[in-house]
């Protein structure tokens, strides 16, 4: 995982990046039970987004870990994070989280999954999950064939050298999630929730430069990225607003 890929980015990440829906978050405390446990590790956990829903969820006295080994991300959740008892924030990295062995009862990992080096990280789940411990990989992912997502995709192809498929290219339909057969250990349950995005302009333009793959304002196309932006903003928006289709994808089982 590269801890500097988000360099700076912390507060623009935190105010434009989409929290996940609440049918995710009741899934989570209905169907797979993380308020009935004690302790949950958020690996790759960012400014906190996820780890503010689940804060939030655990009615039940639970402890939710943050591990990030970014530090302007891992910052932004301190500070925002810091009124929760239950919570503790780690420098630490997904394939390295610091965690004592089999101490956790849940790992939630929420856009990162692709940063990470997948076998390595397997084997620091297996180290730090409890026996019968789950892991929850959870994506935000812009639904591919749509005309204003197509129209995004084509923009940053163009311009973003960096840029390689929105959510990292996990565009993984339920058919396909045999993918996470070298991760998961018989298979995962797969839950799909609709988590539309609503953008104005400043919205749009700024939840599309908190992806790493945009260009930062010193990089020579720039101007050109943005002016591009904003006509697909002018193109796809009704009385300034603009609907993004998007899916959460959630993955959980035993690793």
């Amino acid at each position: 995982m590269n801890e500097t890929k988000f360099d700076g980015m912390g507060k623009s990440y935190a105010k434009y990046r989409p929290t996940y829906p609440q049918a995710f978050i009741s899934y989570l405390v209905s169907d797979v039970g993380i308020t009935k446990a004690g302790i949950i590790a958020d690996i790759g956990s960012g400014t906190g987004i996820l780890t503010k829903q689940l804060l939030r969820a655990c009615l039940v006295p639970s402890k939710v870990i943050a591990v990030e080994p970014n530090d302007d991300m891992r910052a932004v959740a301190e500070a925002d994070l810091s009124g929760y008892e239950n919570f503790t924030s780690i420098n630490g990295t997904a394939e390295n989280t610091t965690l004592a062995s089999h101490s956790v009862d849940f790992i939630s990992v929420a856009q990162a999954f692709h940063w990470f080096d997948r076998a390595a990280f397997k084997a620091e789940c297996k180290r730090i999950l409890k026996p019968n411990g789950k892991a929850i990989l959870v994506w935000n992912s812009r639904v591919i064939g749509t005309r204003a997502v197509d129209d995004c995709d084509k923009i940053n192809q163009k311009y973003c050298p960096n840029f390689r498929g929105f959510a990292g290219g996990m565009h993984i339909t339920e058919e396909e999630h045999s993918c996470f057969s070298d991760f998961f250990i018989g298979g995962c349950e797969v839950k799909i929730f609709d988590n539309n995005m609503t953008f104005d302009l400043d919205g749009f333009i700024g939840r599309t430069l908190s992806a790493s793959y945009a260009l930062k304002e010193d990089d020579k196309n720039y101007s050109a990225y943005i002016a591009e932006l904003v006509e697909c903003f002018n193109r796809h928006a009704t009385d300034g607003k603009m609907i993004v289709l998007n899916e959460t994808r959630s993955y959980v089982g035993k690793v």
